[in-house]
C-alpha cells in the first residue's frame, strides 16, 4: 500500500490547510485510471457529492449526513478537518467465488467531519475511487460526551443527472423475500416514494451504473426511493421502534454505497469491488470448505422412481438420492421434508415453528445418524433445510449436534427482513456455523453485500424470483431470466433452484407442483449453471429425469467455483456469454431472452495454444421440443469464433479443454 500525505499539492486533492473553509469550491478524488472522479462540496447549510464519469456526470448534488436521535440532523455547517489520501494496492485470494484472485486497487480518502457546534460530534467519511466503480461510506468513532448512536435516518441521496434508464425490481414494503419481477423504465416515470431494492441498474446513453451496497454488518439494508425527483436511500426500521435504523456502541460504520461504473456492461459483471470492499477471511483454517452442487428433492416432489422404496422422511428415500449423488458426482445430498412436514419434530403448520418444535430431533422413522454415516461411506455430504424461526433459540445446540451427525452445511429459509436486527442474526449464524464446519445457503433473504470473503461458509443467497415458483406460477420466463441476470447477478450469488429437465414451449407450460415444467430450453437451462454465480448450484429433478438424458453429463462436470471470469457480450435484458475458468479448463455459457438471435462467440479470452470445444446448442427444433440438444466438437484458438443459433429461451455452453 502506497501512503500518499494529504498536505500536498497534487493531481489528487489540494489542501491548503488542515481546517477546509466553508464553502469550499470542491474537493476531488479520482479513480487510479483518471476516468472517475468524485468532488466533494461543502456548504454551510450542507455537504455533497457528484460523480462523473469520463466527463460524463451521473450523479450531481447529492446530499450526505443523518438524522441522529437526540442530535438532529448532521451534515449542516461542518468542519472538515485534514483529509488522509492513500492508494491501496494489493491481490487477495478467495475461498469461494467468482474468481480465486482479486486485486484490490483503488484511491482512498478519509476526510473526518466535525459539527462547529453544538455537542461538535464528528463522523469521518471515507471514499474509495477504483477503476470501475466508486464507494464510500460513514465512520463513527468515539465521541467526548457519548457511547453509542441511534440513527433515524441516513440522508445519502443519488441525484442522477438526465433520464437513465433503469432496471429495478420494486417492493411493496420491508418485510419481503426480495422475490418479484423487475421493471425496465425511463427514470422520469419511475412513480415517487416506491421501494427499489438493490442493486438497480442504470443506464445513460453507453455507460451503465449499478447501484448496491457492501459490507452489510450490524446496519440495517439498504433500499431506494425516488422523492421530489431524487433518489433518495432508505432502511428498514428496528423491530418494534419505527424511529430508529440503527443503535449501535461506538465506534461504529456503515456499510459502503457501491457505485458500479463503466461503458462496457461486462465489466460490472467481472468486477471484484464489492469483495475487495469486505474484510479478509475470518476463518482460520477454510480447508473444510467445500462448495459443490447438491440435490433439491422438494422441487420435484422428492419423487422416488423405486417401486421398492416407500417415498417419505426415511433412510431408504435418503439413500436412493445418495445412490443418484455417488453415481454422478454431486458432492451434497439435501435432507428437506416430505409430505409438506419438515425433517425435524414440529407440530407446527405450513412449515411455520410450532409450540413444540426442535430441530435437533428427526421425525420419527429417520434416523440422521444413519443417513450421514451412509452419505459419508460414499463420499456424499448431508444437508438439511430448517426454518430461521425454529433454529436461531436452539442455534448452539442444533449446529453442536449437526456437527456430531456429520452434516456439512444447510439451508436457512422464511428470514424475509433485511431490518439491523435480521441482519445481525444473519451474520451470527455464519460466524456459528463457521465454528462447527458448517456451510450456510441463505433462503428469503436479502441479496449478498461480498461478504463471501470474509465467511466463505456462506455458499449462495436467494433474493430473486426463481424456478421453485414454477411450481405453483408461470412468471419466470427466459425474460425474466435476463433481467435476474443483468440486475441482481450483480450482487452476486444467488440460489436459483437449477437443474428443471422438462422444458416446454411458452404455449405449453403448465402449473405442477410435482415433477414441475421448464418455459426455456434445455440449453439455456445448462447456461444458466455458468452464467449465475452460486458456490451451491442446486441439482433439484430427480434422478430417473437426469440419467441418460441429454446434455446432464455437463451438470455433473460443472464447477460452482471460479478461478477466473470473463464476460464475451451481454446486452442487458437480451442476452449474455460469460466465459469462467476452473484450473486450465474453460466453461461458456449463452442465455438469451424470448427473441432467437444469432450471436458470434469469439474465443480471444483463451491463452495462446490448440483447444477442443464440446458445444451444446439449441436444435432447429427447439420450438416443439425444447429438450433437444445438438452436440458438436471443434478445435479453437484465441483466433477463432464461433456464430451460434439461440432459440427463443434458448442458450448453448461449451466445455473447453486444452488440446492433446
Amino acid at each position: 500500500m502506497q501512503i500518499i500525505p494529504a498536505l500536498v499539492l497534487s493531481c489528487l486533492l489540494v489542501v491548503q490547510a488542515c481546517n477546509i473553509p466553508r464553502d469550499n469550491p470542491g474537493l476531488k478524488l479520482h479513480s487510479p485510471d483518471g476516468q472517475i472522479t468524485f468532488s466533494l462540496g461543502i456548504k454551510n447549510d450542507s455537504t455533497s457529492y457528484a460523480v462523473v464519469y469520463k466527463g460524463t456526470t451521473l450523479i450531481e448534488n447529492s446530499m450526505l449526513g443523518f438524522d441522529f436521535a437526540g442530535g438532529g440532523l448532521f451534515g449542516k455547517d461542518l468542519s472538515l478537518q485534514s483529509p488522509e489520501i492513500r492508494e491501496i494496492d494489493e491481490n487477495y485470494t478467495l475461498v469461494v467465488g467468482k474468481n480465486r484472485t482479486a486485486r484490490n486497487h483503488c484511491m482512498e480518502m478519509r476526510l473526518p467531519m466535525v459539527e462547529r457546534s453544538g455537542s461538535r460530534r464528528q463522523v469521518i467519511l471515507v471514499v474509495r475511487a477504483f477503476n470501475d466503480g466508486l464507494a464510500f461510506r460513514y465512520e463513527f468513532p468515539g465521541q467526548i460526551d457519548h457511547d453509542s448512536i441511534s440513527i433515524r435516518k441516513e440522508n445519502t441521496t443519488f441525484d442522477l443527472a438526465g433520464n437513465p434508464t433503469v432496471l429495478a425490481l420494486f417492493l411493496p414494503h420491508f418485510q419481503t423475500s426480495h422475490e418479484g419481477l423487475y421493471t425496465k423504465v425511463p427514470y422520469e416515470n419511475i412513480q415517487e416514494d416506491s421501494l427499489m431494492d438493490v442493486p438497480a441498474l442504470f443506464r445513460f446513453g453507453d455507460i451503465y451504473m449499478a447501484i448496491t451496497e457492501a459490507a452489510l454488518v450490524d446496519y440495517a439494508g439498504m433500499y431506494l426511493v425516488k422523492h421530489g425527483g431524487v433518489l433518495q436511500s432508505k432502511f428498514a426500521p428496528l423491530p418494534g421502534n419505527s424511529a430508529i435504523m440503527v443503535k449501535a456502541s461506538l465506534p461504529h460504520r456503515s456499510p459502503w454505497r457501491v457505485l458500479m461504473i463503466s461503458d462496457r456492461f461486462g465489466d460490472l459483471f467481472e468486477s471484484n469491488i464489492l469483495t475487495s470492499l469486505n474484510e479478509p477471511g475470518k476463518i482460520g483454517d477454510p480447508s473444510w470448505i467445500r462448495p459443490g452442487k447438491a440435490t433439491w428433492p422438494w422441487w420435484n416432489g422428492t419423487v422416488v422412481s423405486d417401486p421398492g422404496i416407500v417415498a417419505g422422511n426415511n433412510f431408504e428415500t435418503n439413500k436412493y438420492y445418495i445412490d443418484f449423488c455417488a453415481r454422478n458426482g454431486i458432492e451434497y445430498h439435501s435432507v428437506v421434508e416430505h409430505g409438506n412436514h419438515e425433517w425435524y419434530m414440529n407440530n407446527g403448520t405450513g412449515y411455520m415453528p410450532g409450540s413444540r418444535v426442535d430441530v435437533t430431533r428427526p421425525v420419527e422413522g429417520l434416523d440422521m445418524q444413519q443417513v450421514c454415516d451412509y452419505g459419508a461411506s460414499k463420499g456424499v455430504g448431508i444437508r438439511v433445510w430448517v426454518h430461521w424461526e425454529a433454529l436461531y433459540p436452539q442455534l448452539e445446540e442444533a449446529f453442536t449436534q449437526y456437527e456430531k451427525w456429520g452434516i456439512s452445511g444447510l439451508m436457512v429459509d422464511f428470514m424475509d427482513r433485511d431490518d439491523q436486527e435480521m441482519v445481525n442474526i444473519q451474520n451470527e449464524i455464519l460466524e456459528r456455523a463457521a465454528a462447527h464446519h458448517l456451510h450456510i445457503q441463505f433462503h428469503g433473504a436479502y441479496k449478498p453485500t461480498g461478504l463471501h470473503r470474509t465467511y466463505p461458509n456462506e455458499f449462495t443467497r436467494e433474493g430473486t424470483l426463481n424456478y421453485e415458483v414454477n411450481k405453483w406460477a408461470n412468471t419466470v420466463t427466459p425474460d425474466h431470466d435476463l433481467n435476474i441476470i443483468s440486475a441482481r447477478l450483480l450482487a452476486g450469488a444467488t440460489d436459483y433452484h437449477l437443474g428443471g429437465f422438462r422444458a416446454v414451449p411458452v404455449e405449453g407450460f403448465e402449473v405442477r407442483y410435482e415433477k414441475p415444467l421448464m418455459m426455456g430450453t434445455r440449453c439455456h437451462m445448462l447456461a444458466m449453471y455458468v452464467v449465475l454465480e452460486s458456490y451451491l448450484g442446486l441439482v433439484c429433478d430427480f434422478p430417473e429425469a437426469y440419467e441418460g438424458e441429454a446434455g446432464f453429463e455437463f451438470i455433473s462436470r460443472v464447477p460452482t467455483v471460479w478461478d477466473e471470469t470473463r464476460v464475451v457480450d451481454a446486452e442487458v435484458s437480451d442476452f449474455i456469454t460469460m466465459a469462467r475458468r476452473k484450473n486450465r479448463d474453460w466453461y461458456v455459457g449463452s442465455v438469451n431472452n424470448h427473441q432467437a438471435r444469432a450471436i458470434s462467440v469469439s474465443f480471444d479470452f483463451l491463452p495462446e495454444g490448440q483447444y477442443l470445444a464440446e458445444i451444446y446448442s439449441d436444435s432447429p427444433g427447439s420450438g416443439s421440443n425444447p429438450n433437444l440438444i445438438v452436440k458438436q466438437s471443434r478445435k479453437v484458438s484465441s483466433t477463432d469464433q464461433v456464430t451460434l443459433q439461440l432459440a427463443s429461451g434458448g442458450g448453448a455452453v461449451m466445455y473447453i479443454t486444452e488440446s492433446r
